[in-house]
């Protein structure tokens, strides 16, 4: 299905999706454009969901000169996390992939320069950032942050090790990243933890149940065996008791699972496609 471009024309490739949210864009962009690294050393890609917007197709425009930046909008996939990161995946023109959400923040000018230098040694095939919780002006209410979380927030990966896993899961709505890591994990490839690299980025708060909703329904529709997606529902709802212990990380993680829980049996009661955006 996919064309994946098999020429390194650069070092790192920053893929973004988005929709909207124009304002948190330009500010992840801004973030890039004040790396220390040289400009011709990394580009980065831009994939708007939904067909796009005309703010979103100026970004790249008002970016042009300061970053190598593209921008594309898939006709179609809508709504699925899975195939947006994929096309922007086949659309990545270097040897070292980052993925960052419109919401992650870096401070750090030498954050790109720093990554790339990690990825000198040739057996390393992803490298997870410390992530520090945005809107941390509050003493402690944030601190359920998950500081080395494997999700696609701030995330690098080795281009090869992404291709030869054939990418994420196009069907997945969202926690595309989830199903991907899981694969990753079980193969037993090199990845490191470090916080010499830092982002930050907003904590989990779950508003409403449509995302988790959406997540469960994705990996009830996989193409996992019945055994697997059995062990997949009771990993995904085993947070639902912690809503017992009420703390501002036990009863997001509490609100995340029973939605899961919910989209992972509409899937067996239901036909078609459910979609978050």
């Amino acid at each position: 299905m996919w064309q994946w471009e098999d020429q390194s024309l650069f070092r790192l490739s920053c893929v973004i999706t988005f929709y909207d949210h124009i304002d948190l864009m330009k500010g992840i962009l801004h973030c890039l454009s004040a790396q220390n690294i040289d400009k011709d050393c990394f580009e980065v890609v831009l994939v708007e969901d939904k067909g796009g917007t005309p703010e979103g197709r100026k970004l790249a425009s008002d970016f042009d000169g300061a970053l190598t930046i593209s921008y594309f909008t898939p006709p179609r996939g809508w709504g699925k996390m899975g195939y947006m990161r994929n096309y922007g995946l086949s659309k990545a023109r270097g040897d070292i992939v980052l993925f960052l959400d419109d919401d992650t923040v870096i401070h750090d000018p030498s954050f790109l320069s720093r990554l790339e230098k990690l990825f000198e040694d040739k057996s390393l095939m992803a490298v997870i950032p410390k992530g520090n919780p945005s809107f941390c002006l509050i003493e402690g209410r944030y601190s359920y942050h998950d500081p080395y979380f494997f999700t696609n927030r701030c995330m690098a990966y080795r281009k090869k090790c992404l291709l030869d896993l054939k990418g994420f899961d196009s069907s997945f709505v969202g926690q595309e990243d989830v199903e991907f890591a899981m694969r990753f994990l079980a193969t037993g490839l090199k990845h490191i933890k470090t916080d010499s690299i830092q982002y930050c980025h907003p904590p989990l708060v779950v508003s409403n149940l449509k995302k988790p909703q959406a997540v469960g329904y994705s990996f009830a529709r996989s193409g996992y065996s019945p055994f697997l997606k059995f062990l997949l529902g009771i990993n995904g709802s085993r947070w639902i008791c912690r809503i017992i212990y009420p703390t501002p990380k036990n009863i997001n993680m509490a609100k995340f699972s029973f939605g899961f829980m919910l989209g992972f049996f509409k899937a067996f009661m239901t036909k078609g496609e459910m979609q978050y955006v």
